[in-house]
């Protein structure tokens, strides 16, 4: 079991709790000879896709029995049972102009129930009485491959009478994933390499009517990856000498790479192996990441730092560029 080192100063947004025993340290974990249960699922979102229904996302959790499946309350009522390899599901039948709060927990092959997500809160707008009248197709659908894995898809803005409350973009004949009404651009991850897809775009108003498909747009994600596409950018490193203890630490900062969902665990490498784990706790950055961490106890000696991120569907993203600190030196 690798040790995940600590910071010498808080990290306001940071939790850590044990490498690659995260549920068994936060407190969570099953009978001694099963071992432990599925972790609670990170970076749940919900968004309103009309009056009577909502969105709900999570990040893809990796259970030591295998992940069979997700269990979605409303409340304290489960409302959803959705298949280990999806992350994503639409709550429907609900009230208009209400707040709901939803969790998520995994369930594993046994069959074993892991503790719930964060609560996650989604507002539904107001109904419109009597309307039938369905929101323009959604136009200039663009896309593009950005890795093996990762298509970004782009639009603009549908038109509708009361307004457009969310988009959903479809893959085939089958709905994806969803956004809000006031987005015209997201990254689809969880594709297979070397695949041809074909997506559509359709925007939905508060009554739920569905516009006509946007032009289908075919893209192909290349055999190969090289992770630029969903590798952390603007990766910067410098170091700093604790006036605490004297020793020296790795300051980080990056911007998150844009995915599906909400990015909440990165791995950093140092000098070419894997260093610690970052799991964000809340309310995850999704502009801009920074990240101390202990690098030496002596001036002068040199590090190798980089860092990936694990996207939503649970695979790890392409690594950022690699930088090259000096403990006691002005880092350019």
């Amino acid at each position: 079991m690798r040790r995940i080192p600590v910071p010498a100063r808080p990290h306001r947004l940071a939790v850590f709790c044990g490498a690659l025993a995260l549920v068994a340290s936060c407190g969570w974990q099953g009978q001694a000879d099963e071992g432990p249960l599925p972790g609670a699922p990170r970076g749940v979102t919900a968004e309103a896709g009309s009056a009577t229904s909502v969105h709900v996302m999570w990040n893809a959790v990796a259970a030591s029995q295998g992940t069979d499946g997700y269990e979605v309350y409303r409340g304290t009522t489960k409302v959803e049972d959705v298949p280990g390899d999806e992350h994503m599901v639409d709550v429907t039948r609900l009230r208009p102009s209400t707040t709901y709060v939803f969790t998520v927990r995994a369930r594993d092959t046994d069959g074993r129930v892991g503790p719930p997500s964060e609560e996650v809160r989604a507002k539904t707008p107001a109904s419109a009485a009597a309307d039938r009248a369905a929101p323009t197709a959604p136009g200039a659908v663009e896309g593009r491959a950005v890795a093996s894995r990762a298509v970004q898809l782009s639009w603009s803005a549908a038109k509708d009478d009361r307004g457009v409350v969310s988009y959903d973009i479809h893959q085939g004949g089958t709905k994806i994933h969803s956004v809000g009404g006031n987005q015209t651009a997201t990254v689809v991850t969880g594709l297979r390499p070397g695949t041809r897809y074909t997506f559509t775009v359709r925007a939905r108003d508060a009554a739920d009517n569905a516009s006509p498909a946007g032009t289908p747009v075919s893209l192909t994600t290349p055999g190969t990856d090289d992770g630029r596409g969903t590798a952390p950018t603007d990766f910067r490193a410098t170091t700093h000498r604790s006036d605490e203890d004297g020793a020296y630490y790795i300051d980080l900062r990056w911007v998150p790479p844009r995915t599906d969902g909400v990015v909440t665990e990165y791995e950093v490498h140092l000098d070419g192996k894997p260093a610690t784990s970052v799991v964000f706790g809340g309310d995850a950055p999704r502009e801009k990441a920074t990240y101390s961490f202990y690098a030496d106890g002596e001036a002068g000696v040199s590090h190798r730092v980089r860092l990936r991120a694990r996207l939503p569907d649970g695979t790890w993203g392409g690594f950022s560029t690699e930088r090259t600190v000096t403990t006691g030196h002005a880092s350019p």
